[in-house]
C-alpha cells in the first residue's frame, strides 16, 4: 500500500479476523453499515501469509456495488481499477496481469468455480453483503464449501454480512469464529409520514422530497420499487430548480448514469436520488443526510404450481428499512422519513425470504448438474418440488438427459449468461441464423422493454432503431450486442421472427385464442390468460407469450410476439402430437370420442374418433357416472332393497358382507359396473341396467341364498301373503303390514339368524300407522284394547274382535250387511 488509510471503525476488528482467517480458514464478520468492511477487509488481507501470491475473490449481490468498490479500494491505493485491484461483472471486466483482488457478481464465481473446481491462484473467497441471501451467493458458498472440503482444504472463506445473524452461517462453515466489528453511523431521527388517503405512492414521495428539500438540509435518498415509479416521480420533480439535481439509480441503467448518481453533488448543489433496493447497501453517496423510504421493492416470486415468475411490489422486511434508514447517517447526523404508519412496523417481517426460496430455481438446477450433483451444504436446501420441476423444465429444453446429465447442448447453454429458456432461444437460432434478433430478445427480456406494447415485435423495433438519447434503449442495444458477439450470432433475423424465437423459449406458454372470445387465450400448460380487448394482439389466433403477471384465475399477457401455424410447426413441431381422446362430456352428458392434434392443452386441429376402443367408453362412461353420482343409475325398487339388505348383513356379521355404499360403488365401478356398459355411451343408455340383477350376480349364488336365510326380503305372514321387509335403517328391518293381516300371530317375527326381532308397524285399514312394536304379544294382550276402541267407531267394516289372537288374519272388508 502506497498511502495511509484513514481509520474506519472496521479497523478495530481486523486482528481477530486475520487470526481466525489464519487459524480456521474460515470466518464470518458481523459489521454494520458504515463499519468499512468492503473496502478495508480485501486490501487487510493483501499481506497475510496464508495468501502468498494468491488472489482474493469478492463476491457483491449488485453490479453497481462492485464497480463501487473496486474504484473504492483502486483510489486508497493510489491506482487505476485493474490494477492490484480489479472487478469482472457481466459485460464488463477491468482487470490485469497484475490484479490481485477481483470483484465479482452476476455467477462470475459460479463460472470460476465450474470453470476450475480447484480454483487455483485464489486463495480467498469473501461472500460480501450476505445478509441478501442472493441464489448465486447461496450455490457459490455451497460449491465453494464443497471445493474446500473436496480439494482446497488452504482456501479461505469469509462470510459478511451487516445484518444476517451469524450464527447459522458459522454452523454451515464448520464452527468457524464469529467476529463482530462496530459501525460508524451518526445519529439518525426517524419520522413518519404516511401518504394521504388514497394518494399514488409517486405522488407521496414527490411530495416529500419538496417538504424534505424546504425543511431539511443537505442531499436526499429516495427509495422506490422500481424503474417504472422512478422515472414518474422524476418527471414530477423536474421543477425543482437550477439548485437541484435528480438522478435515477438503478439496474439498468448504463455505468455512467449510476456513477452520475452516487457521486457527490457539485458544490452550492443539492441532489434527489432515486433508487431502488440496490442503494441499500455497500454504496455510501457522499452529502445524502435525508432518507425517505416507501417501504416498497420490487421482488421475484415464482410459482411452482403454474411454471411462472412474476415481479411484485412488497412491503420491505424490518432489515431492510432498516438498511435504508442507515444511508441517511452514513458521513453525518441526518433523518429518515419513513412513508408509512409506525403502527404497521409490527407486521413487517424480520428479514425478506432467501431467494433460493421463492426463485424460479432452473438456473441453480443446471448449475448442479454441471456440477455433478453430491450433497452440498445448504443455509437453506432448494425447495425439492420448485428443484424437480426445475429439471423437468431443462429435460424439456433438451439440457439434461434421462439421467439428469447435462447434455451438449445443457452445458452449451450454461455457457451463456442468460436464463436457460433464453439460453436454448439463442443457441436454436444460432443454428437457423437468426441469432441477431434472439440477442435482441434476450437483452430484453432480461431487462425491461423498451415500449409499453405487449407485442415484443416493437420492442425489438426500438431497439434496432436506436433511441441514442435514452439510455435505457442504449443499454439494452450494448448488452444485445455483447450477446451477440460474444457467441458469434451474428446479425440475421428481424421483428417478424419473435414468435418463433418466443415459443423456443417459452413452449409452455403458446397460446391460442378462445373461439369467439377477443382477448382471452388458454397455454399450452393449461393456464388461461388474456390481453385487453384494444390490444392489438387481442384478436391473434395464437401467441408466444414470455411474461405474464399470474395473478388471480387468468394471468394477464404482459409480453407476447404472434406466432403463424407454418412458424409454429416448425419451431415445435416434435412437440406436437395426435392425440385420441376419450372422455365424457358434463355438457352432452354422453361420451365424447375425438382424435386431436394437441401442444399440452391446446388443439390444434379436432376430428371426431370414428371407434373408440370399447373399453375407453366404458372408461369414459364409467367417470361421467363419478362426475353425476351413484344416485344418477337408475336405483329400481328391487336393487335399492338389495343394496339396504346387504346394509343389514353387513351391520350384523361384519366384512364378510360387501360395502355398497355409494363411495365405494363409486370407487369400484369398474370392477361391478364396467362389464355392463358394452354398447352405451350416453347418460340415457344407463337406464337399462338391471342394477339388482347385477349386484346379485356379483354376490354369487351361495351368498343369495346366505342373504335369504339372513335378511329375507319378505316374511309370511297371519292373512296368507308374504309381506316385504324394509331394511332402509340397517339396525333395524321394519314390518308394515295392517293390523287385521296379523290376527293369530302371537310371536314377533325374527330375521338375522332369529337375533334381531322386526319392528312392526301396524296400519289402519287406510294404511295409516296406528303402532308400533317389537313385542307383538304384549301389544295384543295390552294396548290393542285402546287401538280397538278407537278404531271400530271410524272403519266399522273391518272386524275388531274382542279377542284378536283367535280371530282369522285377514286383509278384507266385512261384505256388506254383516
Amino acid at each position: 500500500m502506497t498511502r495511509p488509510l484513514p481509520p474506519l471503525p472496521i479497523d478495530t476488528a481486523l486482528p481477530a479476523l486475520r487470526e481466525a482467517l489464519a487459524a480456521r480458514g474460515c470466518a464470518v464478520l458481523q459489521a454494520p453499515p458504515g463499519a468499512g468492511k468492503t473496502t478495508r477487509v480485501p486490501l487487510a488481507l493483501l499481506g497475510e501469509s496464508w495468501l502468498g501470491d494468491g488472489k482474493i475473490v469478492m463476491l457483491e449481490p449488485r453490479r453497481i456495488a462492485a464497480r463501487a468498490a473496486a474504484g473504492h479500494m483502486a483510489s486508497l491505493l493510489g491506482e487505476r481499477v485493474g490494477d492490484t485491484v480489479g472487478y469482472r461483472i457481466r459485460m464488463d471486466r477491468k482487470v490485469g496481469p497484475t490484479t490481485r483482488i477481483e470483484v465479482v457478481t452476476e455467477g462470475i464465481l459460479t463460472r470460476m468455480l465450474q470453470d476450475d473446481q480447484a480454483l487455483e491462484g485464489i486463495g480467498a473467497l469473501i461472500f460480501d453483503e450476505f445478509h441478501e441471501r442472493s441464489l448465486n451467493a447461496d450455490l457459490g458458498l455451497a460449491l465453494a464449501l464443497e471445493t474446500r472440503g473436496a480439494l482446497r482444504d488452504d482456501l479461505r472463506l469469509l462470510v459478511m454480512s451487516a445484518t444476517l445473524d451469524g450464527g447459522p452461517v458459522a454452523r454451515l462453515l464448520g464452527d468457524a469464529p464469529v467476529v463482530t466489528s462496530e459501525g460508524r453511523a451518526f445519529p439518525v431521527e426517524t419520522l413518519h409520514r404516511p401518504p394521504h388517503a388514497g394518494e399514488a405512492i409517486e405522488d407521496a414521495v414527490a411530495r416529500a422530497a419538496r417538504d424534505a428539500l424546504a425543511e431539511e438540509s443537505g442531499s436526499l435518498l429516495m427509495f422506490l420499487p422500481g424503474a417504472r415509479e422512478i422515472r414518474r416521480v422524476q418527471a414530477k420533480l423536474s421543477g425543482l430548480g437550477d439548485g437541484v439535481i435528480v438522478a435515477p439509480l438503478y439496474g439498468d441503467l448504463t455505468g455512467a448514469a449510476q456513477d452520475q448518481a452516487i457521486r457527490p453533488a457539485p458544490a452550492g448543489m443539492r441532489k434527489v436520488v432515486l433508487a431502488t433496493n440496490i442503494a441499500e447497501t455497500s454504496l455510501t453517496i457522499e452529502g445524502v443526510r435525508v432518507v425517505i423510504d416507501s417501504g416498497l421493492a420490487r421482488a421475484p416470486r415464482f410459482d411452482p404450481r403454474t411454471g411462472m415468475s412474476r415481479l411484485e411490489t412488497v412491503t420491505i422486511a424490518r432489515a431492510a428499512a432498516d438498511q435504508r434508514r442507515g444511508r441517511a447517517g452514513r458521513t453525518e447526523p441526518g433523518v429518515c422519513w419513513r412513508l408509512w404508519a409506525k403502527a404497521g412496523e409490527g407486521a413487517m417481517a424480520p428479514f425478506a425470504p432467501p431467494e433460493i426460496l421463492v426463485a424460479d430455481l432452473a438456473p441453480l438446477a443446471l448449475e448442479l448438474a454441471l456440477w455433478g450433483g453430491g450433497d452440498l451444504a445448504w443455509l437453506d436446501p432448494p425447495p425439492a418440488a420448485a428443484l424437480a420441476q426445475a429439471r423437468e423444465l431443462l429435460a424439456d429444453l433438451g439440457a439434461l438427459d434421462a439421467a439428469g446429465r447435462p447434455t451438449p447442448h445443457g452445458k452449451a447453454m450454461a455457457r451463456l449468461p442468460l436464463h436457460p429458456r433464453l439460453a436454448h432461444m439463442v443457441l436454436r437460432a444460432k443454428a437457423e441464423r437468426i441469432g441477431g434478433v434472439a440477442a435482441d430478445l434476450a437483452a430484453i427480456l432480461e431487462g425491461r422493454k423498451p415500449v409499453a406494447e405487449t407485442d415484443l415485435r416493437a420492442s425489438v423495433e426500438a431497439l434496432r432503431r436506436g433511441g441514442r438519447d435514452d439510455p435505457a434503449i442504449s443499454r439494452l442495444r450494448e448488452a444485445a450486442r455483447d450477446i451477440a458477439r460474444r457467441f458469434d450470432l451474428g446479425p440475421g433475423g428481424g421483428p417478424e421472427d419473435a414468435g418463433a424465437l418466443l415459443a423456443l423459449a417459452y413452449p409452455d406458454r403458446v397460446a391460442r385464442r378462445r373461439p369467439g372470445v377477443r382477448g382471452s387465450f388458454l397455454l399450452a400448460n393449461g393456464r388461461g390468460a388474456s390481453v385487453r380487448e384494444t390490444d392489438p394482439l387481442a384478436g391473434a389466433d395464437t401467441l408466444a407469450v414470455a411474461e405474464t403477471d399470474d395473478a388471480g384465475r387468468e394471468a394477464r399477457i404482459l409480453a407476447a410476439a404472434p406466432l403463424d401455424t407454418a412458424a409454429l410447426e416448425a419451431v415445435l413441431g416434435d412437440r406436437i402430437a395426435w392425440v385420441e381422446s376419450v372422455t365424457w362430456d358434463a355438457t352432452e352428458q354422453a361420451v365424447a370420442a375425438r382424435r386431436q392434434r394437441r401442444l399440452g392443452a391446446l388443439v390444434l386441429a379436432d376430428a371426431a374418433l370414428p371407434k373408440p376402443a370399447p373399453e375407453a367408453v366404458a372408461a369414459a362412461l364409467m367417470e361421467g357416472v363419478r362426475r353425476l353420482g351413484v344416485d344418477a343409475l337408475p336405483w329400481r325398487d328391487g336393487a335399492v332393497a338389495l343394496r339396504q339388505r346387504v346394509g343389514f348383513a353387513r351391520v350384523l356379521e361384519g366384512e364378510v358382507w360387501p360395502d355398497w355404499s355409494d363411495a365405494v360403488l363409486a370407487e369400484t365401478l369398474a370392477e361391478w359396473l364396467g362389464p355392463h356398459l358394452t354398447g352405451m355411451r350416453r347418460r340415457s343408455d344407463l337406464d337399462r341396467l338391471d342394477l339388482a340383477q347385477i349386484l346379485a350376480t356379483g354376490l354369487g349364488w351361495e351368498r343369495q341364498r346366505a342373504l335369504d336365510a339372513l335378511a329375507p326380503a319378505t316374511v309370511p305372514i297371519p292373512s296368507g301373503r308374504r309381506a316385504a321387509l324394509d331394511y332402509t335403517d340397517p339396525a333395524q328391518p321394519v314390518l308394515a303390514v295392517k293390523l287385521q293381516e296379523m290376527f293369530g300371530q302371537a310371536q314377533t317375527p325374527r330375521v338375522g339368524g332369529g337375533r334381531v326381532p322386526i319392528a312392526i308397524h301396524l296400519l289402519s285399514p287406510a294404511g295409516r300407522p296406528l303402532q308400533v312394536t317389537r313385542d307383538l304379544a304384549g301389544f295384543w294382550a295390552g294396548s290393542y284394547a285402546e287401538v280397538r276402541k278407537d278404531m271400530r267407531g271410524r272403519y266399522p267394516r273391518h272386524p275388531w274382535p274382542d279377542d284378536p289372537l283367535a280371530a282369522p288374519a285377514t286383509a278384507r272388508a266385512k261384505p256388506r250387511g254383516t
